[in-house]
């Protein structure tokens, strides 16, 4: 593979040292000198669920309400508030960490609280009930895919419906413990996920199975309703057996290699219900639930994983995929009889399950990096593809993980296999596995290396064990993604998720910011062509909202390519050059139209969102117009009677969604330049016109196709508001119109 990354673009030096000025302003800002995790009590590596109930537990205590005598008691329920606002959202905990709390001096939330009572009746419903699993946004996703039947409930802490179903739920979950997993969504804290799955109202229960749409609950919150809709949905069957088949069927089994439960009982008596045993057979093959002692005897009675030695270890993980658990003596998982049921569960994914004693061959585990209990996943390439899992250790999560890795393209590294010097390019995610922001980056990841793979390679370092190697390259903060392509080295800095991953690898492949020098800003802009226009990105590599907007810039760029030159300046390295343009705040955002006679120009952002479309439409507006302003004579003559295809923008000017689709409408006019002509109509000065064409709302985009045989002198409507999108149909619809007349002129 060719080197694809410019020498120039993003290097990011990971030993520079940022000096970051604050002013802080007493009147408005909570600060401590207190550390957040100190002060809920938590540690680093505390789970979202292990913060929310630290927090709540100091709330109930020093709440101002129940300490009207304290006179600081307003004041130390806001240092208290403020952690945990930054440790609960995911982004401001991973910059708390890296920075402390200069790293948000951009985001001063936690200024405001609930009474005593939010808190104490309305705060974290299901946090204290081991059968209620509460999911957030990060976790939602790899549970309901894992394999297993999942019974949510999405719900809101101010809505009274949900708090009056509360009890029933938790009754409902401790019924069918084990049969199926119950889960807790929080709409107050995870808007965005349940606008995702399509929630508009509180409480809604739905039932999720990977393969499967999500299946909705209409039915009356009652337990027995509840259980009845449950057991619908478990995959199980019960045999029968008599003298007739008895035999076939014992045999049959046991040649597949399962296993029976068989209850004998008479007619009159002593037989297990039907239910009865039906939750059993889900408890054993698909899921769990009730008649526990039953359930849990057999578990412990079934056959334990397969041991593997190390002498025919690297020859079995060369011809498998397998699921390896790692011990050191003892074996401590073989007391959970919840994951003998990997076994069935990962049989249609062709992932055989085992485990590996560490203490019969030292040499093995250590050369793997395993020096603790742990689990991993070997892709069938012996020891020289695997994955160490970091999730837990529960049955959801090792299915999700095991599903995803398999799959992906994600390797565990060490000094051996570091890609320090490699010719090829790898993405390198140097992570703590009890950081919680780095085990929410890691199916992230593995998202992203499938779309990837043969273009750059992923691998994780984990910091504990590789402490000097993590030195070496000064990481200061977990997660750090780093991507190596020989000398040039590129720090990740957005979000954690596989889209923007994947825009920031595309981003690094094909440039679509110029990262400007005093030199090269005077070349390309100043001194530009006539006909050229510049959007320049004035920033500071310490500024949170410059780094907020730097991942929207790269995308707005990408849309404008051949339209608008799109550049950035850092103002940190460049800080004599910025003041000497007169920038006087971070970000700062300027238009640098079509050069003319006139003094030096430009046009500075205003706009309150700095979002991709709002900025690519902010920078459109100024270029000049593509489309063709129609009247009703051109219209009839050039449109209706003409011999070109058009694409129509029926508008009217007080149309407010008019006004914001013009620039894209622009966009278009310009991407099908040559091939398709772009008009628009005033339906306000023409309504005539509009009227005929039978125009409804504003604004319509209708397609206009030049036929040979007839005219259709309606048009197509098209329906979408995307330049990308319109230019992609109307390429369709010319490609079926010339097979169709090619058709025509065989056939004659």
């Amino acid at each position: 593979m060719g080197v694809w990354f410019n020498k120039d673009d993003y290097v990011i030096d990971l030993k520079r040292v940022t000096v970051c000025f604050l002013i802080v302003y007493m009147a408005v800002l909570v600060g401590t000198d207190q550390d957040f995790y100190s002060l809920l009590g938590v540690s680093k590596t505390s789970s979202s669920r292990e913060i929310r109930q630290a927090f709540k537990k100091l709330a109930l205590k020093l709440h101002p309400d129940k300490n009207p005598n304290n006179a600081n008691a307003h004041s130390d329920f806001l240092k208290i508030n403020r952690a945990y606002e930054v440790l609960k959202d995911e982004d401001l905990r991973k910059k708390y960490d890296k920075y402390g709390e200069k790293g948000l001096s951009d985001n001063q939330g936690g200024g405001q609280y609930e009474s005593w009572n939010y808190y104490r009746y309305d705060f974290g419903i299901y946090d204290d009930d081991p059968e209620i699993i509460t999911l957030d946004r990060r976790e939602f996703d790899a549970a309901v895919n894992s394999g297993e039947l999942w019974f949510v409930n999405f719900y809101s802490p101010g809505c009274s419906h949900c708090h009056d179903l509360a009890p029933t739920w938790r009754e409902f979950a401790k019924e069918v413990d084990g049969l199926l997993r119950i889960g807790a969504v929080n709409c107050g804290d995870d808007r965005m996920l349940c606008r995702m799955k399509g929630v508009n109202s509180y409480p809604s229960l739905f039932i999720f199975r990977s393969g499967m749409a999500a299946v909705k609950y209409h039915g009356d919150r009652s337990k027995e309703s509840l259980v009845s809709f449950a057991m619908q949905h478990v995959r199980s069957t019960v045999t029968e057996l008599w003298t007739g088949n008895f035999v076939n069927s014992i045999q049959t089994a046991f040649a597949a290699g399962i296993g029976w439960l068989i209850t004998f009982c008479s007619k009159g008596g002593d037989c297990l219900t039907s239910q009865t045993r039906l939750r059993l057979s889900g408890m054993l093959f698909l899921n769990s639930l009730d008649a526990k002692e039953i359930y849990l005897e057999i578990m412990h009675n079934l056959p334990d994983f397969e041991l593997l030695s190390a002498n025919t270890l690297e020859d079995r993980l060369a011809h498998h995929r397998w699921l390896l658990f790692f011990h050191f003596g003892k074996n401590e998982d073989s007391n959970d009889p919840e994951l003998k049921k990997l076994k069935t569960l990962l049989k249609n994914e062709h992932i055989q399950i085992g485990r590996f004693d560490c203490s019969s061959a030292p040499d093995v585990c250590s050369n793997l990096y395993i020096f603790q209990p742990c689990l991993a996943v070997f892709k069938g390439q012996g020891t020289k593809e695997y994955e160490i899992h970091h999730g837990k250790k529960i049955l959801y999560d090792i299915l999700a993980f095991a599903k995803e890795s398999v799959n992906s393209h994600v390797t565990t590294l060490g000094p051996q296999n570091f890609p320090a010097n490699d010719k090829e390019p790898w993405l390198v995610d140097f992570f703590a596995p009890w950081c919680p922001p780095c085990r929410a980056l890691l199916p992230e990841l593995r998202k992203a290396s499938k779309h990837l793979y043969g273009q750059l390679k992923f691998g994780t370092l984990d910091c504990t064990v590789h402490e000097g190697l993590c030195n070496m390259y000064n990481i200061q903060a977990y997660p750090t993604t780093v991507v190596f392509n020989q000398s040039n080295i590129h720090e990740y800095e957005g979000h954690h998720s596989a889209e923007q991953i994947l825009e920031f690898i595309e981003d690094l492949m094909n440039p679509s910011v110029i990262s400007l020098t005093p030199t090269t800003f005077n070349e390309l802009v100043t001194q530009r062509k006539h006909d050229e226009v510049w959007m320049v990105d004035f920033y500071s590599p310490w500024c949170h909202p410059c780094q907020v907007l730097m991942p929207e810039w790269k995308r707005m760029a990408r849309t404008l390519t051949g339209l608008i030159n799109v550049g950035s300046i850092d103002c940190q390295q460049y800080h004599s050059f910025c003041a000497q343009e007169n920038v006087r705040r971070y970000p700062e955002i300027r238009f640098f139209p079509p050069k003319s006679d006139k003094a030096y120009q430009y046009h500075s952002y205003n706009g309150w969102n700095r979002d991709a479309y709002s900025l690519r439409i902010w920078g459109l507006g100024f270029l000049p117009q593509a489309s063709i302003d129609l009247t009703p004579q051109t219209f009839n003559e050039k449109v209706l009677q003409g011999k070109s295809h058009w694409v129509i923008d029926f508008y009217a000017p007080w149309c407010g969604p008019c006004q914001n689709f013009a620039p894209e409408f622009e966009l278009l006019a310009r991407m099908i330049k040559g091939k398709v002509k772009a008009g628009k109509v005033d339906c306000q000065a023409y309504a005539q016109i509009c009227q005929k064409a039978g125009i409804r709302a504003y604004p319509t985009v209708k397609f206009y196709p030049y036929e040979r045989a007839q005219r259709n002198t309606w048009g197509e409507q098209i329906d979408t508001r995307d330049a990308k999108e319109i230019a992609t149909l109307i390429y369709e619809k010319l490609k079926n119109l010339q097979n169709h007349e090619k058709r025509s002129k065989d056939e004659l």
